[in-house]
């Protein structure tokens, strides 16, 4: 500890007139200002009770207009008991009223749970008129407070049975947040110990992981393993920041390092989270998008970053804490499309980081002051982060690290008694491989189908397409393909909602497929509100002939969902593939004739059926 490292400053005020002041109005102030009563037995208590305060906007009272605005009724007590602010300009006073009426402790430490404000002054003023004057914070040297802890601390001397009055004067760029405590000694020490061992577990956890992963990434060069110790890091340093412990630890002798590391470090740790989340998700394949914006928000983080080594502290620290909030919804929404998109991994993705969005959210909306300063709004994000890291890191060496100790496994029961377990070995990986087997069976039904209207999709439609066109080529057999487009289906979506627009694809899926069965037909969702059909035996006449029978069933009936009659109509496209060898006839020069006549079909009106061949005149 380093005792009384502020430097105490004492001014005595003029006697006779600040005594007449107070002898006329502080009868009646004393009454309306809570007084906080230090009972024998009091180790430690939060000030927000006791506390009043004042904003002043322009930062211009001095301390005795400070005390004259009190004693004039001009201080008000914290709004709901919250003192959290958001950021804000200016500067706020505090006021406590303390009486102690403990004999055995009369230095008590006070301290401002927040360790990113800029400027504090504490002012003590003591029945005898004396006023003593403490400075600190973040923009001084560390050694230049009371305790060497990393938050703000400030020795009181409280004599026995005397009224203390506190004025606290905070001015900060950073997010106002004042949650004022008192401590005894022994109460502070028990406070730092705890605190200490809580920081510690979550930084030896994190440490436990870092090594680990980096282990696996040196042995597998997975980049994801890169991206994950990237992310491990950078958030560990804005935890290590945010809570002081780089001002106490990294940089000391450096205010402007502490200041600057704050919003360095946010923006190095959603460059790793966003960059993370890119790979996991596989958004470059996935979702080409979200893809693009992912890629844009790390641009952005990275010139934010290196912006925020000139830009003014308030300016960088609030563009980045809010950018967080668009950041963390990124990430969920980019998670909740994949899925969407059958990427069955991304469950395992959202469960590892909802703890952890939900923590950083809480963090931030703390510093802007919509949510009030608690245990689990202040340390939520620690809590979520640590469940989150664990459990992203077993998800990402859980399948090596299985697989190797089953193989070092087979491999030693094999060398001891190779013999005698040759064959119950061979029957449960018979059994193994079975079971692998039909949950391959079942992945790959379920990879086949589109999630929306139960048809298969394009992808698979590609695959058996490409054996119709290979059996037509053999046989000599027709086939014929249908590119199908129900019409003006963003106005559904746009006016009846996109649930109503799911209900109608449905619907339209369902028609469809009633009226294909007699034809052996192959459907499946092409994409959006298009649906692609291979016609096995049907010439271009025939084909033609079902395209506009589905045609006219979409138009004669309508689509009843949710309360409302909705017309459906469709433009059809409508290709024969050749029965000849020849380049012209593969798989994607199909699509593409089919196509063109879907746009031919749309360009003439919509709601009927065009072909690949223009001088094909329908029956």
């Amino acid at each position: 500890m380093r005792g009384g490292g502020m430097g105490f400053r004492e001014s005595r005020r003029p006697g006779w007139l600040a005594l007449l002041l107070l002898l006329l109005c502080g009868g009646a102030w004393a009454q309306a200002v809570p007084t906080l009563d230090l009972t024998p037995g009091t180790t430690h208590t939060p000030l927000a009770d006791y506390t009043r305060y004042r904003h002043d906007v322009n930062a211009s009272d001095d301390t005795a207009s400070a005390f004259r605005r009190l004693q004039a009724g001009e201080f008000a007590p914290l709004p709901g008991g919250k003192h959290e602010f958001g950021f804000q300009q200016g500067a706020y006073w505090f006021h406590i009223g303390i009486v102690n009426h403990n004999p055995k402790e009369l230095r008590w430490l006070l301290v401002q749970r927040y360790a990113l404000s800029d400027y504090i002054d504490v002012y003590a003023r003591y029945p005898d008129g004396r006023v003593v004057h403490q400075a600190g914070g973040d923009a001084l040297p560390f050694e230049s407070r009371s305790i060497g802890y990393r938050h703000p601390n400030f020795w009181i001397g409280l004599p026995t049975g005397e009224r203390v009055d506190l004025l606290v004067r905070i001015q900060s760029q950073s997010s106002m947040q004042v949650p004022l405590d008192l401590y005894t000694p022994d109460a502070f020490v028990d406070l730092t110990r705890d605190a200490q061992l809580a920081i510690g577990l979550y930084y030896g956890i994190l440490t436990a992981l870092f090594f680990y992963n980096l282990v696996l990434w040196l042995t597998l060069r997975d980049s994801g393993y890169f991206w994950y110790l990237f992310h491990i890091s950078a958030f560990g340093m804005v935890l290590f920041t945010l809570n002081g412990l780089g001002f106490e630890y990294l940089w000391p002798h450096s205010p402007w390092l502490a200041d600057k590391s704050v919003p360095l470090s946010i923006c190095l740790a959603l460059i790793g989270m966003l960059q993370f989340a890119r790979i996991f998700l596989e958004l470059q394949d996935r979702w080409r998008f979200g893809n693009a914006v992912a890629l844009a928000l790390i641009g952005f983080f990275v010139l934010l970053g290196a912006a925020s080594l000139e830009l003014p502290y308030r300016v960088s620290i609030v563009i980045a804490t809010k950018a967080v909030l668009f950041g963390v919804a990124w990430i969920a929404i980019a998670t909740v499309v994949v899925l969407r998109r059958g990427y069955a991994s991304a469950w395992l993705f959202l469960i590892a980081w909802a703890m952890f969005l939900l923590g950083t959210t809480t963090f931030s909306l703390v510093a802007f002051g919509i949510l009030p300063k608690t245990f689990y709004t202040e340390y939520g994000v620690q809590m979520g982060s640590a469940l989150e890291m664990l459990l992203l890191s077993i998800a990402l060496g859980r399948r090596y690290s299985s697989l190797r100790q089953e193989n070092e496994r087979i491999i030693n029961e094999a060398n001891l008694r190779l013999e005698r377990k040759v064959a119950q070995r061979t029957q449960e990986l018979r059994g193994t491989l079975a079971q692998l087997e039909d949950a391959h069976g079942r992945l790959r039904d379920s990879s086949r189908r589109d999630g929306l209207t139960g048809l298969y999709n394009r992808t698979y439609f590609r695959e058996a397409f490409e054996d119709l066109l290979v059996d037509s080529l053999d046989s000599g057999r027709p086939l014929s393909l249908l590119m199908i487009d129900l019409d003006h289906f963003k106005n559904i979506n746009d006016r009846y909602g996109h649930l109503v627009g799911d209900d109608c694809l449905r619907w339209a899926a369902h028609r469809i497929g009633d009226a294909l069965r007699p034809h052996k037909a192959l459907l499946a969702r092409f994409g959006g509100e298009e649906f692609i059909v291979g016609l096995p035996g049907h010439d271009l006449t025939a084909a033609a002939q079902v395209g506009e029978i589905l045609r006219r069933q979409l138009q004669q009936e309508h689509c009843t969902v949710r309360g409302h009659q909705i017309r459906i109509s469709a433009s059809i496209g409508v290709h024969a593939v050749q029965s000849v060898q020849d380049p012209a006839n593969s798989i994607d020069a199909a699509l593409m004739a089919a196509d063109l006549a879907l746009y031919s079909a749309k360009a003439k009106g919509r709601d009927q059926v065009c072909t690949s061949n223009p001088a094909f005149v329908p029956m």
